[in-house]
């Protein structure tokens, strides 16, 4: 046997392995319903300023099955940031910017919410995730 022969032989053996191995990642995947571009994609991230008593952006949208990190800051008091739909929760204390991670589930409207009472106005404090 040459050793091209050998070398080409080899080069097969490790393409075959790595088409083994990345067929394998994607069955495992699919078979948790990820799709594969959006597990090999880093999150986005998206930028939430709370002040007494409105997020910005109030109106974000997403991707059906987007994965994406909130960095949400708060102006002026401590805030809660709650997406219940999506079983997402945090303490927002004030200029001390907060990551929550999050995925979107199929398309629709999801609520989010600040569930720290912060004075009169409270109750309007919310934001929605338009997926589609």
């Amino acid at each position: 046997m040459t050793t091209s022969m050998t070398t080409a032989r080899l080069m097969n053996r490790r393409r075959w392995l790595a088409l083994a191995g990345a067929s394998s990642a994607a069955a495992l995947l699919a078979r948790a319903g990820i799709p594969l571009a959006l597990a090999q994609a880093a999150p986005r991230v998206i930028k939430v300023h709370a002040r007494r008593f409105t997020f910005t952006p109030d109106k974000i949208a997403l991707a059906p099955n987007e994965r994406v990190v909130f960095e949400v800051t708060s102006e002026d008091v401590v805030m809660g940031f709650s997406i219940p739909q999506l079983g997402v929760r945090a303490d927002v204390p004030p200029g001390q910017p907060v990551h929550v991670e999050a995925q979107a589930g199929a398309a629709g409207n999801v609520q989010f919410l600040c569930d720290i009472f912060c004075g009169s106005g409270h109750e309007t404090m919310n934001g929605v995730l338009v997926v589609g």
